[in-house]
């Protein structure tokens, strides 16, 4: 993540040079936006949260797009789709096709809500990403997710991806 952070920050102040618009990001603005977490849980902050405490808080910033329980409205649902990925119709949700729950807080975490993506707080980010781990059966309504406990849970498809054989890969999670 740092590399791309490093190749923006010099190519972006050029380009913007070149064009007459913007300005160089700071040191601390390149920083704030270097938040990327790792599948195997690297970066990952510190906080807390459960699957209750996640529903209040979905059904305050989530459930206008999602739906209620994740079932979908504007948006694309995120519940559901068990055993649809090989149909002629499947459903790729949170439950059916994401391989690592690490994934789901980065994404919550950078880009939700859409409208105020990063407004949310670590605590509330743990506990939306519980609430639809647990609307997707993969975890109970009181297990607490955090930076130790949610690397570890253990995604319905998570091995329902071809693995990736390169030599110059490195193998994170197992």
């Amino acid at each position: 993540m740092w590399k791309l952070s490093l190749v923006l920050a010099l190519a972006l102040p050029a380009m913007g040079q070149k064009l007459g618009v913007g300005r160089a990001a700071t040191a601390d603005e390149v920083k704030a936006a270097d938040i990327g977490v790792l599948i195997d849980g690297t970066n990952l902050p510190a906080g807390k949260g459960t699957a209750v405490e996640g529903k209040e808080v979905f059904a305050k910033r989530c459930a206008k797009c999602h739906g209620a329980k994740g079932e979908g409205g504007d948006e694309a649902p995120l519940v559901g789709g068990k055993g649809s990925l090989t149909s002629v119709k499947p459903l790729k949700t949170i439950g059916s096709y994401w391989p690592y729950a690490t994934t789901l807080f980065d994404y919550i975490n950078r880009a939700m809500p859409f409208n105020q993506p990063g407004i949310l707080t670590p605590d509330q980010v743990y506990a939306v990403s519980a609430f639809l781990l647990n609307q997707n059966g993969v975890i109970q309504e009181n297990d607490v997710m955090d930076a130790k406990s949610l690397p570890k849970v253990k995604m319905p498809n998570r091995d329902g991806f071809i693995k990736d054989s390169r030599p110059d890969v490195k193998k994170r999670v197992k």
